[in-house]
């Protein structure tokens, strides 16, 4: 199918219930209510969080992105040698899946690359992703685009349909990190099924200086702060309770043990935060953790895709060995 420069890609919305028996609310709840609060990443995407999320890979501290970015600009033409004629023996290209999708622009910048020709970009927040495939459709009218909003943190499903044949999954800036190893096999072991005998792309970060890991999450500017913070605004208008921003500061750490680096937010001082129904109380210094980041060696993450089910798995990195973008065979 071929887009008009006047189309609307359309976004399609999955509801939580028909892919996790657990919904935000309770979920939000049981975190807030645990001898330890904690809240899951997937909450610091609302509609400023996924604005921000943005800013921040434009930061000097912040790597990932522009090492990821020159890895593809390097090695795109061999990724596609090597993934993409697995999905169309004619060689026509095929439907790119964009996991996390948020703007789409890395999607984008390979889709000459990789001939595509549908593109379904998944992301937790529609309205940022109706947006986002709003202006992509106008710069790229030839390729037929579908947004589905998902929270495919607990699984990963699309609707019945949506796919005709392989597939290339592309889940690229280190969003894997996010997962612990369990849970990142789990999901990996989805995009196989998804894939439908296709392929997979993926990038994921690799262990290095924890000055330069921190860095990455703890920028000057303060912009991951803010990023961090806004999770606090999220929670108020889920759950109608009452954060109040000044009692709380971001912490970013890295955790060797764990091989990963955390974000928490830190009491300022004792605070008592309520909801309808309830109330959480925290003393100063206590922390609640939003976000870790798995960092990798590469050949524990090959590993990990083989376990996954993935096979004739390559690896494409930086002449720093910072980052690496993975690609593997269903």
């Amino acid at each position: 199918m071929k887009a008009t420069a006047d189309a609307m890609a359309e976004v399609l919305a999955v509801p939580a219930a028909a892919v996790e028996p657990v919904n935000p609310t309770q979920e939000l709840l049981a975190g807030l209510q645990a001898r330890q609060a904690e809240v899951s990443p997937k909450f610091l995407y609302d509609t400023l969080g996924s604005a921000l999320f943005t800013a921040i890979t434009e930061l000097p501290e912040y790597y990932p992105t522009r090492t990821e970015a020159a890895i593809f600009s390097q090695y795109g033409p061999a990724m596609a040698r090597a993934l993409c004629p697995h999905l169309l023996q004619d060689g026509t290209g095929g439907t790119l899946v964009d996991l996390g999708a948020g703007d789409g622009a890395k999607a984008s910048r390979l889709f000459s690359v990789l001939n595509t020709r549908r593109y379904v970009a998944v992301d937790i927040s529609e309205a940022y992703l109706q947006k986002s495939l709003a202006a992509l459709q106008r710069q790229f009218p030839a390729v037929h685009m579908t947004g589905v909003g998902l929270d495919f943190a607990h699984h990963l499903t699309l609707p019945a349909g949506l796919l005709q044949g392989p597939a290339l999954v592309f889940y690229p800036g280190s969003s894997i990190g996010n997962f612990s190893p369990e849970a990142a096999l789990r999901l990996l072991r989805q995009a196989h099924a998804l894939s439908t005998g296709g392929a997979l792309l993926i990038g994921a970060d690799m262990v290095k200086s924890i000055a330069l890991l921190e860095a990455a999450y703890d920028d000057e500017l303060g912009v991951t702060a803010a990023f961090n913070l806004n999770l606090l605004r999220h929670l108020n208008r889920l759950l109608a309770c009452d954060f109040q921003l000044p009692d709380w500061r971001h912490v970013a750490l890295f955790n060797a043990a764990q091989s990963r680096i955390e974000m928490h937010l830190e009491a300022r001082r004792a605070a008592t935060v309520q909801w309808p129904g309830g109330e959480r109380r925290f003393v100063a210094g206590e922390r609640a953790p939003t976000e870790n980041s798995y960092k990798w060696h590469p050949g524990d993450f090959e590993s990990l895709l083989r376990d996954a089910g993935w096979r004739q798995v390559q690896r494409w990195m930086d002449e720093r060995a910072w980052f690496g973008v993975f690609g593997a065979l269903a």
